[in-house]
């Protein structure tokens, strides 16, 4: 889950219910029961007890346990064997173990600012019908001119 040193400034433990807002400074490790909305500018982690119904903002996303709702990262979200995710995820790295559940939508920006299906539309180049079209028109124009020629 966390690294050795990475230990949170906040828990919600194991039988813990939260309903409501929850603004974190540094990190948190949910193993209870949240619902509501969390932002935290660090490493935000659903243990493997943990069940939580939220949109996340954070740095870093660690899924152990059950997760409903959207996650934005920073940084990576880790979807650890024992995840289970029931919404969109953005990123710029997702790391995902053998084993996990999920349903949703994942964007990977590794790091662009821009909107990913841009970058992506414009390294494929035109649209393979726009491509066709243009391929079409000319030999159409080719076999027009040549009616037009008189045989000789």
């Amino acid at each position: 889950m966390a690294a050795k040193t990475d230990t949170p400034n906040c828990v919600i433990g194991d039988g813990s219910i939260f309903d409501g807002r929850f603004s974190v400074n540094g990190s948190i490790l949910i193993e209870g029961k949240f619902t509501g909305d969390i932002r935290t500018d660090d490493h935000l982690i659903v243990g493997p007890s943990g069940k939580v119904r939220t949109d996340i903002v954070a740095r870093r996303v660690t899924v152990a346990g059950t997760l409903i709702g959207n996650i934005a990262a920073s940084e990576e979200v880790t979807l650890l064997h024992t995840g289970k995710v029931l919404g969109n995820i953005t990123t710029p790295k997702l790391i995902v173990e053998p084993g996990v559940i999920t349903e949703g939508r994942v964007t990977i920006t590794s790091g662009q600012s821009e909107d990913a299906k841009k970058i992506i539309e414009d390294s494929f180049g035109p649209a393979p019908d726009e491509a066709f079209t243009t391929v079409a028109r000319e030999r159409k124009r080719s076999r027009e001119k040549d009616r037009e020629e008189p045989v000789k």
